[in-house]
């Protein structure tokens, strides 16, 4: 095996050890091995450097048996620190995550629409300085800054490489940030740092194939596979926001006609209801539904039966287990889950399919893209030492 392999490996079988003491603890040198396979002495190695540098802790022996004993290993939660940041159009959340992804200190700050990314990436590191002192945060425990952002995200490089909603090409983000904060930055797509935080902490916790949807200011969607984000060559997968509906729909804000969000996001939905009276915000339209005025039933049940339509097409691309509904959305207006729902059974779903998966909210709202943003942070921290 070449050095590069086995490099890769150790990084990999370390990253492993790391997840099941974080999610199993307290547990024994044995349970590890015999989950993982991995030999006894390889395990001891693992636990015994993460140990050194601070990470874990060792119980007192307990009895597992007749003059057995075994020495329990559980995790510093306070060890590890790190920053999770969600970038949108109007606004940016930084959190700062321990190790079981509780967010410890947080904020939002508003951004304007045309603010161009080293404007953004200044204010954030200022933002960050300013949280950690307010909090008395020991930045000596900070081990890097994870960032979720919509669009299509070279995760490896640390570049946007393209962000409709943010207005970004090329964006060298993961270099830029570093030289500003001084910390290592990991970056990727705002659905995929959401699933990953639903699978660890959140609705998916146990499902083996996972699809997340986001209805908001976009639409996309993630995919988790037995524990691992699917990507696709260009890390690219799930972005069915720009799936072709019509192509003499309406004009995206990508230069497309038709593009699947063009019917369910927040601004194409405000954009219609203009053309009726104005409408300054979705509370707006939804109000305007409940009142019964008929453009706006119309126009949110045409969105409500896209996103069924969204369910049934990703349901027979990858056959989940499980489908997480999230989103500004779903979180602002708790009530359509249940109309999507039933729409999904009474009329989308391709019937073969039915009972197949579960539908469910997601638990983490408004913080997960935050909190899977800190946990990939760590992730990289924990796999690359």
């Amino acid at each position: 095996m070449k050095k590069h392999d086995q490099d890769f490996m150790k990084r990999q079988n370390r990253l492993t050890v790391f997840e099941i003491i974080k999610n199993q603890q307290p547990i024994s040198r044995a349970s590890i091995a015999k989950q993982t396979g991995m030999s006894p002495t390889t395990i001891s190695r693992i636990v015994g450097e993460l140990t050194e540098e601070g990470f874990l802790l060792e119980s007192e022996q307990v009895s597992v048996g007749l003059g057995r004993k075994s020495t329990l290993i559980a995790m510093v939660d306070a060890a590890v620190l790190s920053v999770g940041v969600e970038l949108d159009r109007h606004q940016f959340h930084i959190g700062i995550v321990d190790i079981q992804g509780n967010v410890v200190a947080g904020g939002r700050y508003p951004r304007t629409a045309d603010e161009s990314a080293d404007v953004t990436l200044e204010r954030i590191g200022a933002e960050l300085d300013r949280l950690t002192k307010a909090h008395d945060i020991d930045c000596e425990r900070i081990i890097g800054i994870g960032i979720g952002l919509p669009g299509i995200v070279d995760n490896d490089s640390g570049v946007v490489v393209f962000s409709v909603q943010l207005g970004w090409k090329q964006v060298h983000l993961a270099e830029r940030l570093k030289e500003i904060t001084g910390y290592d930055v990991a970056i990727d797509n705002e659905l995929k740092v959401k699933a990953l935080a639903e699978h660890l902490k959140g609705a998916a916790i146990g499902s083996s194939r996972t699809a997340l949807l986001g209805f908001g200011n976009g639409v996309g969607s993630a995919i988790i596979v037995d524990g691992e984000i699917y990507r696709g060559k260009t890390n690219s997968a799930g972005e069915i926001g720009h799936t072709t509906i019509d192509p003499n729909g309406m004009m995206c804000d990508c230069g497309k006609a038709g593009c699947l969000q063009t019917y369910i996001n927040i601004n194409s939905l405000l954009s219609e209801a203009n053309k009726i009276r104005p409408t300054r915000s979705i509370e707006e339209l939804f109000e305007a539904r409940r009142a019964g005025e008929r453009w706006a039933v119309y126009l949110i049940e045409r969105a409500l039966m896209y996103m069924a339509i969204t369910i049934n097409n990703v349901v027979c691309m990858y056959n989940p287990d499980s489908v997480i509904l999230s989103g500004e959305l779903g979180d602002k207006f708790p009530e359509i889950y249940d109309e999507v729902v039933e729409l999904c059974i009474s009329k989308f779903v391709w019937e073969p399919l039915r009972g197949s998966f579960t539908i469910l909210r997601s638990e983490l709202h408004e913080q997960g893209v935050v909190i899977g943003s800190g946990l990939m942070s760590q992730n990289c921290f924990f796999a690359l030492k």
